[in-house]
């Protein structure tokens, strides 16, 4: 098909075509002709209708690109693509987080990791790329955390950052920030306990409360110290009653681990209801559960524990503390049954035990103590104890 014929206006190096609008309407298409470094350029200017074009407009235009005050229709589209394939080569947190995510899209926190990143990390880093943020950024971020959630969301959130930062940096797609991360200080040496009659009525209570599964997994946690998530994730076939054991599957520090299965643990599983699913606590449908916040909270209550008092967690310390005020348990022992990655995370516990072996030295000194008064009274009456043999 043969090019339209270019009409010339009255303006030098302004022409158009006739060709219908979209509306069908026939309008002009103006054209303009210049020369720049010596090439010969002729590019549209735009549509009489469209783009409200006109033949003076249109020469204004070329005077301008024939000045060099404006890019040409080719450097504009190459500029463009320019900034499509810088925008493509830009790695912001947003999108190494996107890209973390979709990598690791099984690994656990998974869902509380979208939740900080959409709340506390994307208003201020989503669309800055690692290297831009500056460390007053991260400084103000930490503060204003600080103000609205606990030390360890924070810290949580700001360790988020790091990771996704660090991830884009071993796959050679970013550069990281040029300064460390200021995590806040956290002091995770709280130990909580119950009194014995705490201890009492929260048996009592959990007996009385309706909610078999909550009450059960709340007794769970107090005789064998498993964590939430370990419970939730407890499937029958990792309960072993003939040798006694409890496999532990994907617990906090990775690897899957052995407990033992105490009495009172064997006893409450064995006479656990069974509803047909493959988990010991099971969630809707027999799936495996995700929250029992709001019975374990309720038993709490009734029971009249302390109100900062964790009622999952807190049991967990409860059979720590148990073990190590017994004198019986060594803190290696103690580490073993609490699954800690390391002895520093049992040390809690260890002025517990030195509480017991204080208290066993006390009965040695009460002890020798007797021994000693009864040698001075034989002593008195003329005779020679010999303490060692125990004869006169």
């Amino acid at each position: 098909m043969p090019a339209a014929k270019r009409i010339k206006t009255k303006y030098a190096g302004v022409t158009y075509i006739e060709a219908k609008s979209p509306t069908g309407a026939i309008e002009r298409v103006y054209y303009i002709r210049y020369r720049r470094d010596g090439k010969l350029i002729e590019e549209k200017a735009g549509r009489q209708f469209q783009d409200d074009m006109t033949p003076a407009k249109a020469s204004g235009i070329r005077a301008r690109r024939l000045e060099g005050k404006e890019e040409s229709n080719t450097e504009r589209r190459e500029q463009a693509q320019a900034e499509k394939q810088a925008e493509a080569d830009r790695w912001t947190v947003g999108r190494l987080w996107e890209e973390y995510k979709a990598a690791k899209h099984d690994y656990r926190g998974v869902k509380s990791d979208e939740g900080r990143f959409r709340l506390y990390l994307a208003p201020a880093f989503a669309n800055k790329e690692p290297h831009t943020i500056h460390p007053f950024e991260v400084d103000r971020l930490r503060m204003r955390l600080l103000k609205k959630v606990s030390p360890q969301t924070a810290r949580h959130a700001l360790a988020l950052l790091q990771r996704i930062v660090k991830y884009g940096e071993r796959k050679g797609v970013c550069k990281g920030m040029s300064f460390v991360v200021e995590l806040p200080r956290l002091n995770n040496k709280k130990t909580e306990d119950l009194n014995p009659d705490e201890l009492a009525r929260l048996l009592k209570t959990m007996d009385e409360d309706t909610c078999i599964q909550a009450a059960n997994i709340m007794k769970t946690a107090l005789f064998t110290g498993m964590r939430r998530g370990e419970m939730f994730k407890l499937k029958w076939s990792d309960v072993d009653f003939g040798r006694g054991f409890i496999e532990l599957r994907d617990p906090k520090g990775g690897v899957d681990q052995k407990i033992p299965l105490n009495g009172p643990t064997r006893d409450l599983l064995a006479s656990h209801p069974r509803t047909g699913s493959e988990y010991v606590f099971p969630g809707r449908g027999g799936n495996m559960r995700t929250d029992v916040r709001k019975q374990v909270d309720r038993i709490k209550r009734r029971a009249g524990l302390p109100k900062s008092f964790r009622p999952l967690h807190g049991l967990r310390h409860v059979y720590a503390s148990m073990l190590a005020s017994s004198g019986q348990v060594d803190m290696y022992t103690l580490q073993k049954l609490m699954t800690h990655k390391s002895p520093q995370m049992t040390q809690r516990y260890a002025h517990l035990r030195d509480d017991a072996m204080k208290r066993a030295a006390d009965v040695a000194g009460d002890i020798f103590g007797q021994l000693s008064a009864n040698g001075q009274d034989a002593a008195k009456n003329g005779k020679v104890v010999n303490l060692r043999e125990g004869k006169g």
